[in-house]
């Protein structure tokens, strides 16, 4: 799995507060190369006088930020994207030594996020109120949107440039400004963000960046009565945790939590392609998706053919650094990845379900994991009930589409699922059944920078992406006039 690499060198970590980078700290922690297990850098943890200092940054400003002209704040934010594709290849080559992924698909992340920065661009220009006719021809009655003001960020390391830029936007396209603690594993990528916009032309303060233990920091940043705004991608459970502490201090919040995508693959659809389609989605980050399909539901007359040719697929993914020509998944991101995958597969095997391929470590060096699918199990797997996130799929049969609908939804997840059918009535019938913020039919058209993201139930409330993207950093106010006193 580690021939000689031709990875360049690894660049320098920091923090930014108030326009400044700070290099040093008395605290820090490893940054490992999945591919090797290597230690390739050290991050700095924020103290706690250095994080009063990026909240009050922060709040001075906002003071000025808020009142910028859109369009002002649309130049920069445009500026941020064209560099982004200019400076790609550069940043997916930090991205794929932190977080693994192969450079290909890196390189994509990058690019594909400075469309967000462009959308949000365009959206900052369109956050019109509205005025409401009154009872009184003597009486205006106006809507306004206004910024939050300051908005803290925690966001994942399987998409560290990605989900870390669709908050930052959305935040300073709406005149907000933001502190962004990004993912410890994978911390280049933030720190790409920081100096772009800093080239762009974004003021001191308007976005800050720490690191640090994430409960320390969460627990200061929400506590602080300057920070109005919490947005968190990442797991369940730590969701709920972060919901609770926004609750406490009455801070607003977006959640984008965990999923555990249904596929439904009904016998008319085409079984070919859709096991290669769904193929490709499941390897791609080595299943580190919170959108990635993982429970496949297949209609009994079809279920053997597609799991044979879904499994041909799997099994013949090149695994290895992604600095490897034509690898199609690398490591996963972290040794903990290692072993869930181990736990899922000895619950699968004991549970009596068939490793169909894969269901192993690959190698002694790094966090390389083989494509697993697995088959004859029972909706009381642990694959069934909790998210893999990793490069596993269960394959099971089902008889009706009022079966298939029940077993999809029988989860408190509420993130994406997706169905492939011929019949334009099943795909209707399907999409108003399924319990999910999203649903995909018949191809992968998620997380567009034009279309809303986000989940329901356990997977979290607010969207991301399309014109509901600035929603939650906007306070809408009320005001109403009368042209000359009540006598």
């Amino acid at each position: 799995m580690n021939p000689e690499s031709t990875a360049p060198a690894y660049g320098r970590l920091g923090m930014l507060i108030d326009g400044r980078w700070v290099y040093e700290a008395e605290g820090s922690s490893d940054v490992v190369n999945p591919a090797t297990g290597q230690t390739i850098a050290r991050l700095p943890h924020a103290s706690d006088s250095e994080i009063a200092e990026a909240v009050a940054s922060s709040q001075r400003a906002f003071e000025s930020w808020k009142d910028r002209s859109p369009l002002e704040r649309s130049h920069i934010l445009r500026r941020f994207a064209d560099l982004a594709r200019k400076h790609a290849e550069e940043i997916a080559a930090n991205m794929t030594l932190d977080q693994g992924k192969p450079l290909g698909e890196a390189i994509g992340e990058v690019r594909f996020a400075a469309d967000h920065a462009d959308w949000h661009a365009e959206e900052a220009r369109r956050t019109y109120g509205r005025i409401i006719p009154s009872r009184d021809p003597r009486v205006q009655q106006m809507v306004v949107r206004e910024p939050v003001g300051v908005c803290v960020a925690f966001t994942p390391w399987n998409f560290p440039f990605s989900q870390a830029l669709r908050k930052v936007v959305a935040a300073l396209a709406s005149g907000c400004t933001i502190i962004l603690k990004g993912p410890g594993e994978s911390p280049s990528s933030t720190v790409a963000i920081g100096r772009l916009m800093q080239e762009a032309g974004l003021p001191d303060g308007c976005l800050n960046i720490v690191w640090g233990d994430p409960a320390h920091l969460s627990e200061s940043l929400l506590g602080a009565p300057e920070v109005r705004k919490l947005s968190f991608t990442g797991s369940v459970g730590v969701g709920k945790h972060l919901a609770s502490l926004a609750g406490k201090y009455m801070k607003r919040s977006t959640m984008e939590l965990g999923g555990h995508a249904p596929v439904i693959v009904f016998d008319d659809a085409d079984i070919e392609a859709a096991a290669d389609a769904l193929a490709g989605q499941k390897v791609r980050n080595a299943g580190q998706v919170c959108i990635s399909p993982t429970r496949f539901y297949v209609q009994a007359k079809e279920h053997d053919r597609f799991l044979a040719r879904f499994t041909e697929r799997i099994a013949s993914t090149k695994v290895g650094d992604g600095f490897q020509e034509g690898v199609q998944m690398g490591p996963l991101c972290h040794s903990r990845r290692l072993a869930a995958m181990e736990d899922f597969v000895q619950d699968a095997r004991e549970q009596g379900a068939t490793i169909v391929t894969g269901g192993e470590r690959i190698g002694n060096a790094g966090f390389f994991y083989a494509p697993t699918v697995v088959a004859g199990g029972t909706d009381e797997l642990r694959l069934m009930k909790a998210e893999p996130f990793g490069p596993i799929a269960v394959v099971t049969p089902f008889g009706n589409f009022d079966e298939v609908i029940r077993r999809a939804n029988s989860l408190p997840f509420g993130l994406a699922s997706y169905v492939f059918t011929a019949s334009s009535n099943r795909a209707q019938h399907a999409a108003q059944a399924l319990a999910a913020g999203m649903v995909s039919i018949n191809h992968f058209g998620l997380a567009l920078p034009e279309t809303p993201f986000g989940g329901i139930n356990d997977s979290g409330y607010g969207s991301e992406g399309g014109s509901e993207t600035l929603d939650g950093y906007l306070n809408t106010k009320f005001v109403t006039r009368f042209d000359q006193i009540p006598q």
